[in-house]
């Protein structure tokens, strides 16, 4: 273990910024506070040209902090910041960071600790979403929930085990290379990756012993669009990767579906068109009542509405995807493994 071992390898830490004022400082604190020899990793900013104070909080801490650089992303695509990161890094291992993160004092030596299994190509902690208004609280009580977001462990899961994705990530800087990096996509290059990386036979594992908390989105605004990218974006990973098609990336379009036909049905027999309305309704109503028990009853008000959001904005998205990238091509054998939920790595 590396605890055990005198050997430590350089890291590098990308962070991809834009905008990031109200939350680079914390990110940065919480990095420069780790357990990690500091002549051992550095901290590379790939800036998309701010607006705001990032860059001036970040060269502050660069005047006073030798191991942080930051570098222009003219293109402003957090994938491309990645890319620039990767290709300037001069650690063996990458860790991805983000501004909206703070992270535990051993999160890059557990993330290292980690990543000594040779069969694991990329490994991550549990995304522990936080909030810092009633908004952004609510928000990060339904991106932890299962109902919020199915399937998706890495958001909740208490166990260290094999997945399809993690939150941000941690590889070999050798593996991304072979791999030729990260699609420079706009969204969802992250679970692209990991894609290549199972077909190519690398293990991706989730480790809740590497903690961090995630800021969740603090207006239902910001909320709607990023999940209605997400939607959009899926269809884009299933007609380059059609065997990625999971429980939680089906569920809410065909939920947007059924409203539709719903809909369509009023005239027709209204009572039949309510039951799937009807069904969410309840289905939503357990479960924000089950969260907020569990995080608090203040938020109950607001978690059906957060929990719909989530759903609709994901299913307006993905048909939207397909008006933009096209059909994706899902074999009938995808389909019954999403229907009966069955999980692959």
């Amino acid at each position: 273990m590396l605890g055990q071992k005198q050997y430590k390898p350089k890291v590098s830490v990308i962070i991809p910024v834009y905008n990031e004022e109200r939350y680079i400082k914390n990110c940065l604190n919480s990095l420069l506070d780790q357990d990690f020899p500091h002549h051992l990793f550095e901290i590379i900013v790939v800036d998309g040209l701010s607006k705001d104070k990032t860059r001036e909080i970040i060269k502050k801490y660069q005047r006073k902090y030798s191991i942080i650089r930051l570098i222009d992303n003219p293109k402003k695509i957090q994938s491309h910041a990645l890319n620039i990161g990767i290709h300037e890094a001069k650690g063996k291992i990458i860790i991805r960071a983000d501004a909206h993160v703070r992270y535990a004092k051993d999160y890059i030596s557990t993330c290292v600790q980690a990543l000594e299994n040779k069969r694991v190509w990329n490994v991550g902690g549990v995304q522990n979403a936080i909030g810092d208004n009633f908004i952004s609280k609510a928000v990060a009580i339904a991106i932890t929930s299962p109902f919020g977001v199915g399937d998706a462990s890495f958001r909740y899961t208490a166990k260290l085990k094999y997945v399809d994705s993690v939150f941000l990530g941690c590889w070999r800087k050798s593996t991304l290379e072979s791999l030729g990096g990260f699609e420079e996509w706009e969204v969802a290059e992250d679970y692209e990756l990991n894609c290549r990386i199972r077909k190519a036979g690398g293990k991706i594992l989730v480790d809740p012993r590497i903690h961090c908390e995630y800021y969740a989105r603090d207006s239902l605004r910001k909320l709607t669009i990023q999940y209605f990218r997400y939607g959009m974006w899926t269809i884009k990973l299933m007609i380059k990767h059609p065997e990625i098609a999971r429980f939680r990336h089906l569920v809410p379009s065909a939920f947007i579906l059924s409203l539709v036909i719903s809909l369509l049905l009023v005239e027709y027999h209204w009572a039949l068109s309510m039951i799937v309305p009807g069904l969410y309704l309840i289905a939503n109503i357990i479960a924000s009542v089950k969260a907020s028990l569990k995080r608090g009853m203040q938020y109950l008000p607001l978690l059906p509405v957060v929990f719909a959001i989530i759903h609709l904005s994901w299913g307006v998205g993905f048909f939207y995807g397909i008006r933009k990238f096209g059909i994706p091509k899902i074999s009938l054998h995808n389909i019954v493994k999403v229907l009966v939920w069955r999980k692959t790595n």
